[in-house]
C-alpha cells in the first residue's frame, strides 16, 4: 500500500510567466501588522476573519495582512495558537494589532490527565458532531513557492474553489477547481533544477486527516505510534489538549510521521494537526516523497512537513488553513558541494460560498496536475487585489519584481 504523501519531481522547466484575468471585485477593505504584546515579535500564520462573514486570511511571514469584503464590516477577529483572541473594531490606516499570550491557569493535573489514546479515539468518534454534516464550497487562496539557498527561483498561486462534502463520507467525491492563476519562474540557466509539486490546492483536500483517517489515523496503522499527553495550551479562547506521537518501535515498510494533535477540550474536536514524516531511514522517505528525477542527480531529503488548522464557528469545525514544507538537498554526481531547496506550499479558506454547487468534472484540478502546468498566460496587473489572498512577505515581494523582469 503506498500512503499519501506530497509528491514531486524534480525535472528541468521552461521558464516562463504566466496568469489569468479577473472579475470579481471587493471594495472595503482593512490592513495591518499583528505582533505579539510582549516581544513585539511579527506574528505569522494568525488566523483573520470578519465576525458574521465568512471573509478571512492570514498574516504573512511579517505579520501583515489584509482583508477584503464586498460589504462594510466593523469588527476583525484575530485568532492564533497560544494567543488570547483579540477583536478589532475597524478603522482607517495601518493597524497594529498587539497579542497577548495565552496563560494557562487552570489546574494542569486536571487537563492532562486521562489517556491519550482514549482522548484521540474519542475525538475521532466525535467526527460526525463536530464537523459538517452537508456539502460545502470554499473559496481559497493557494500558493507555491521554491526557494534555492535563500533565494526564491518560483512562485506560483491560485484562487480555487474546494467541493467539501459531508465529513461522514471521506473525500472521494470532493473536489477542486482553479479559478485564477498565475507562475512566475526564474529565467537564469543555474536555476533549471526545479521541482512541480503534484495535486496544488488539492493537497489541502488529501491531507485533511479528519476526514481522511487513511492518512494518519488508519486504526490498524495508528497501532504502529507512540502517544503521550504534552502541556496544554490555547488556541484563540479554547483550551486545548495537547498529544504527542511519533513512530513506535514495530517496523513498517514505509516511513511514518511525528508530530503534535490539538484537540478542543470541551468538544473533542481537532483543532491543529502538526506532523513531519520521519527521515530515520532516508530510503523509506524517499520512496514516499519523489517520483522521478534525473538519472545522475543525487536527492537527500531534509524535511516534509505539514500543519492543517480548522475553525470553529456555529458550533462546527471546518478546514482554515493548509501549508506544507518539504527541504531537500540535490547535487549532480561529478559536484563536491550539494545544493540546498526549499519547497513551501500553502492555502487558506479565504469565504464559504452559497450555494454550495458541486465542481463538474471537466472543471476538476486532479491530483496528478500540476500547477505551473494548468496556469494560462497572465494578462491583468491588478488581478490579485479583488481576492483574499496571504500578502507577500517582504523578501517574496522583492522575488516577484525580479522574476517579472526576467533577472
Amino acid at each position: 500500500m503506498r500512503k499519501y504523501l506530497l509528491l514531486f519531481t524534480l525535472l528541468l522547466l521552461p521558464w516562463a510567466l504566466y496568469g489569468q484575468e479577473d472579475t470579481l471585485r471587493l471594495g472595503y477593505t482593512v490592513q495591518g501588522t499583528v505582533v505579539d504584546a510582549v516581544t513585539g515579535r511579527p506574528l505569522e500564520a494568525v488566523h483573520v476573519s470578519i465576525p458574521d462573514r465568512h471573509h478571512a486570511t492570514v498574516t504573512n511571514a511579517d505579520g501583515q495582512f489584509t482583508i477584503k469584503s464586498d460589504v462594510p464590516f466593523s469588527q476583525v477577529v484575530f485568532s492564533h495558537l497560544g494567543y488570547r483572541t483579540y477583536h478589532q473594531p475597524t478603522a482607517s490606516g495601518n493597524l497594529r494589532i498587539r497579542m497577548l499570550p495565552e496563560s494557562i491557569s487552570l489546574d494542569e493535573a486536571s487537563i492532562i490527565s486521562g489517556s491519550p489514546y482514549e482522548i484521540v479515539q474519542a475525538a475521532l468518534d466525535r467526527v460526525r458532531e463536530n464537523y459538517s454534516d452537508h456539502p460545502e464550497l470554499l473559496e481559497c487562496f493557494y500558493r507555491e513557492t521554491i526557494r534555492k539557498r535563500n533565494r526564491y527561483t518560483y512562485i506560483s498561486e491560485a484562487v480555487s474553489r474546494i467541493y467539501k462534502t459531508a465529513y461522514t463520507g471521506g473525500i472521494f467525491r470532493d473536489r477542486t477547481a482553479l479559478e485564477k492563476s498565475r507562475v512566475l519562474l526564474s529565467q537564469r540557466r543555474t536555476d533549471t533544477l526545479s521541482i512541480k509539486v503534484q495535486g496544488g490546492p488539492t493537497q489541502a483536500v488529501t491531507f485533511d486527516v479528519v476526514k481522511n483517517p487513511d492518512i494518519l489515523f488508519d486504526r490498524e496503522e495508528w497501532k504502529g505510534y507512540t502517544l503521550e499527553m504534552g502541556q496544554p495550551a490555547y488556541i484563540g479562547d479554547r483550551l486545548q489538549f495537547v498529544v504527542l506521537f511519533r513512530p513506535g518501535p514495530e517496523p513498517c515498510e514505509w516511513a511514518r510521521y511525528r508530530g503534535t494533535l490539538y484537540i478542543d477540550r470541551e468538544l473533542l474536536s481537532f483543532s491543529r494537526i502538526e506532523m513531519s514524516l520521519d527521515m530515520s531511514d532516508v530510503n523509506k522517505a524517499i520512496r514516499m516523497m519523489l517520483i522521478r528525477k534525473p538519472l545522475s542527480l543525487r536527492f537527500t531529503p531534509k524535511e516534509l512537513s505539514v500543519v492543517i488548522n480548522y475553525s470553529l464557528k456555529d458550533g462546527k469545525s471546518r478546514l482554515e488553513y493548509f501549508r506544507s514544507t518539504i527541504r531537500f538537498n540535490c547535487d549532480w554526481r561529478k559536484r563536491l558541494f550539494a545544493t540546498s531547496y526549499t519547497a513551501v506550499n500553502e492555502l487558506v479558506v479565504t469565504d464559504l460560498r452559497e450555494p454550495a454547487v458541486p465542481i463538474a468534472r471537466s472543471e476538476q484540478f486532479r491530483t496528478s496536475d500540476i500547477l505551473s502546468d494548468k496556469a494560462a498566460e497572465f494578462l491583468d496587473p491588478d488581478f490579485w487585489k479583488d481576492y483574499n489572498i496571504i500578502e507577500p512577505t517582504e523578501s517574496l515581494e522583492h522575488a516577484i519584481g525580479r522574476l517579472r523582469k526576467g533577472r
